[in-house]
């Protein structure tokens, strides 16, 4: 991966990065952004594992719920609020392909059983060496892999409503089904990162969790006016 000057840097296994979405449009200062620690990082692509109970910023509705609740149209129009809050679920491993507008997560069970693969259908990342971040936008279309390879779609209405909230063009909305079409097409070659194994990996027991990000500011929510 090269920086500014032309420069083939990588980040050094257990760095800790900032993974970023982006806002947009008039959510642009309401980012979600996830701390998580280098596995891997090299030509191949970047490797990241986000732990449970990591602190995180993440867009939610201004009374607090999931942006969701809104509905598949209105989740992109309405205000949003920014929430400190921490990852509840089990660890996710994500790797970032280089040139491919997706990334690939690894999701396990409590129990530690691997569940399947997620394909994110996103920009292709762009890395702030500085700050240690690499941000991307969420193209909202997503693909899930079972672990025996069969393929569902998710989000397909989500999409719809992006485009009916001018989110999305038409023609950005093609672009994204064709890249979920493209992602597919490596699925059933089963290229990397899909082949390369890692739902057998662990995270060391040494790796300690990031500290909250401090890019931007939580906002005081509805639900946190409540609890208090």
């Amino acid at each position: 991966m090269t920086d500014g000057d032309g420069v083939t840097r990588y980040w050094e296994p257990g760095t800790t990065i900032e993974w970023v979405y982006e806002g947009t449009g008039k959510h642009a200062d309401k980012p979600n952004v996830r701390p998580m620690t280098v596995v891997r990082d090299d030509a191949g692509g970047l490797v990241a594992w986000l732990a449970p109970g990591t602190p995180l910023l993440r867009p939610v509705l201004t009374d607090g719920r999931e942006m969701r609740h809104a509905g598949p149209v209105a989740m992109f129009t309405a205000d949003r609020a920014l929430k400190l809050d921490v990852w509840h679920g089990t660890g996710i491993l994500k790797v970032s392909p280089p040139g491919k507008p997706w990334s690939v997560w690894y999701f396990w069970g409590a129990d530690g059983t691997f569940r399947g693969w997620y394909v994110n259908l996103e920009r292709e990342h762009v890395r702030d060496w500085a700050s240690r971040r690499t941000s991307t936008v969420d193209h909202v279309l997503d693909l899930w892999i079972n672990p025996d390879r069969s393929i569902e779609w998710k989000d397909e209405d989500e999409l719809e409503g992006a485009v009916t909230a001018g989110r999305f063009t038409a023609a950005e909305a093609e672009q994204i089904v064709a890249d979920a079409h493209a992602a597919i097409r490596d699925i059933e070659a089963w290229t990397t990162p899909f082949s390369d194994d890692w739902q057998t990996w662990s995270a060391p027991a040494a790796w300690r969790l990031p500290v909250a990000p401090t890019t931007h500011q939580p906002d005081l929510i509805a639900e946190e006016l409540h609890s208090g």
